[in-house]
């Protein structure tokens, strides 16, 4: 293993990519079950302080997101992976 590394600014343009694109033609893969569904079949819920999106399957939690006065946050802790379509370009 070699340790030669960069620190995380080298990940700013290949995220800002996977972050810029529309999330619902996206598939989402359930930590718990492995079910994969389109993200538009989750099962969202919503008027807590965010959003929460629970798989349609098991009903594990894939993801929450909430906005405060500190910032955005996305957990995705639930969701094994996250697919969308292929790089363009």
């Amino acid at each position: 293993m070699t340790h030669n590394h960069e620190d995380g600014n080298a990940l700013a343009g290949p995220l800002l990519d996977v972050f810029a694109f529309e999330v619902s033609t996206a598939t989402a893969r359930c930590a718990g079950c492995t079910r994969t569904e389109p993200i538009v079949a989750l099962h969202v819920y919503q008027g807590g302080p965010g959003v929460v999106a629970r798989c349609p399957g098991c009903g594990d939690v894939l993801l929450r997101y909430a906005e405060t006065p500190h910032g955005r946050w996305l957990d995705l802790r639930g969701t094994a992976v996250l697919h969308f379509g292929a790089a363009t370009g």
